[in-house]
């Protein structure tokens, strides 16, 4: 058995695999993300243990032989949060996380210096993990004085389980600090921003071999001795070796906490000027394009919250059906955004409002709004040179059908809707898992069966294009009046 682990911003999600491919059991655990001030966002990583122990004591339970057989585990992971630790291996401080804005304006002084974008191959983004080391150093200098080794969200769970502080290029590709041609450590990054490199992970590909797992949480948890650690990944790499998205002209759209679209490449070619992120796959010599809206579920559960009922009520009550896009308009910046505008500091606003405005209205202008935001992903990847006629739809947006006929007209893309899309991340870390014991990549990293084919609405197409014009116009007028 393989043991894919998927550290979410709201949960880990355990996946027991056969050598085969075939999911044999699953476990959740949630957690909180906490904001104590206006764009902060924070997680206590040993909270993440807990869910992990939680996780493995259930999978133990109701799979007792399939988990005693595990012969390998492997990760996926939020990215760009910055877990920082003392010499001990205990976190100084909770975990700040990729939506955490604080850190804007250290960005921005990053990105002035032109080594950024020329050797990081990106934008110097408020989500990334390096401004966040120098806001530490600013605000909390106590706490900064005893920053041992920095680690990424799922490789504090390594830690725990090998004892070893690792990390892989693909979540360190989002730090700021690494040369994502080269895939290594970049000192002249790291003296940008005050690092050194001792204060880094040891590095390695994301389906490398880290070592075995600690004998004493072997023998609690009752798995082999030799069973095997592997590095895992970021999130989005992960989520694409879940689904086979690894070769040139490949690509999928993810409605998860966050937007994605994501377009495999099989070359590094990087456009930072265009606000898209380009990215270590996590497959050797391969590489990522992305382009990221911060609010994507996330912004439908803002609006449950405010209105009292569940993301999934409110999200039935548009049907299945489309029938062109609403009279009202809505922006989902509520983290601010990343792709196209790299503004932490916009927010987001409903525009169009009227006196029968109804709840539907709003429900359906959110679910618009954030297709529209993965519109402008899409244009700026287009930018680059990207060309994609189809992609696979994955994340929890994809289970509502209003949402994913919407999303093919506002792309003018079809989708394609694997069978079992809740599982991308966390097959993919078990797939990871699979290659570090020995399967090769090829033959693994397969794409998924197909349940559902969704073809843009041909008659639809000039109302849809008509609402994304509205909406692009709509930005810089909020920002001039915030």
């Amino acid at each position: 058995m393989y043991l894919g682990l998927d550290l979410g911003t709201s949960g880990l999600k355990g996946l027991l695999v056969s050598p085969k491919g075939h999911i044999v059991g699953t476990a959740t655990a949630n957690y909180a993300v906490r904001q104590p001030h206006p764009n902060w966002s924070e997680q206590d990583p040993d909270d993440w243990l807990s869910a992990a122990k939680a996780v493995f004591q259930a999978l133990r339970s109701k799979y007792t032989a399939e988990f005693s057989a595990v012969k390998a585990i492997s990760f996926s992971g939020h990215m760009h949060g910055a877990v920082t630790v003392d010499k001990t291996g205990h976190a100084i401080r909770p975990c700040i996380l990729w939506n955490d804005t604080r850190s804007a304006p250290e960005a921005s002084a990053l990105d002035e210096n032109p080594i950024f974008r020329k050797v990081a191959g990106n934008i110097a983004f408020p989500g990334f993990t390096a401004p966040k080391l120098i806001w530490m150093e600013k605000n909390e200098p106590a706490e900064y004085s005893l920053v041992h080794k920095v680690l990424l969200p799922k490789d504090y769970l390594t830690y725990w389980l090998t004892g070893r502080f690792v990390t892989d290029v693909s979540d360190a590709a989002g730090t700021g600090w690494l040369n994502v041609a080269t895939r290594k450590w970049s000192k002249r990054l790291l003296d940008a921003s005050g690092m050194r490199t001792d204060q880094m992970p040891d590095l390695v590909e994301a389906c490398e071999t880290v070592g075995n797992i600690k004998p004493k949480l072997a023998r609690v948890y009752d798995l082999p001795a030799s069973t095997k650690i592997v590095a895992g990944g970021a999130d989005n790499a992960v989520a694409a070796c879940g689904v086979g998205v690894v070769r040139e002209g490949q690509g999928f759209v993810s409605l998860g906490t966050s937007g994605v679209i994501f377009a495999a490449k099989n070359k590094y070619a990087p456009a930072p000027e265009t606000a898209v992120h380009t990215f270590c796959h996590a497959v050797p010599e391969h590489w990522y394009q992305m382009g990221v809206a911060l609010s994507a579920t996330n912004s439908l559960n803002w609006l449950a919250n405010i209105i009292g009922k569940k993301p999934a009520e409110l999200a039935a009550q548009c049907g299945t059906d489309i029938s062109g896009p609403s009279t009202v308009t809505f922006l989902p910046y509520l983290s601010g955004e990343r792709t196209p505008h790299n503004d932490a500091n916009i927010g987001g606003a409903f525009v169009g409002l009227r006196t029968d405005t109804k709840e539907t209205d709003l429900v359906q202008a959110v679910i618009e709004g954030v297709c529209y935001a993965q519109r402008d992903c899409l244009e700026a990847l287009k930018s680059t040179g990207t060309d994609l006629t189809e992609i696979l739809a994955i994340g929890g947006g994809s289970n509502s059908e209003f949402w994913l006929k919407s999303l093919a007209c506002i792309l003018n893309l079809r989708l394609l809707v694997p069978e079992q899309s809740d599982f991308g991340a966390a097959l993919g870390a078990a797939r990871l898992a699979m290659i570090g014991d020995g399967a090769t990549a090829a033959d693994i990293l397969q794409p998924p069966p197909i349940s559902q084919v969704i073809d843009p609405t041909p008659d639809l197409l000039d109302r849809y294009e008509a609402g994304y014009q509205r909406y692009k116009k709509l930005y810089p007028l909020i920002k001039e009046a915030q």
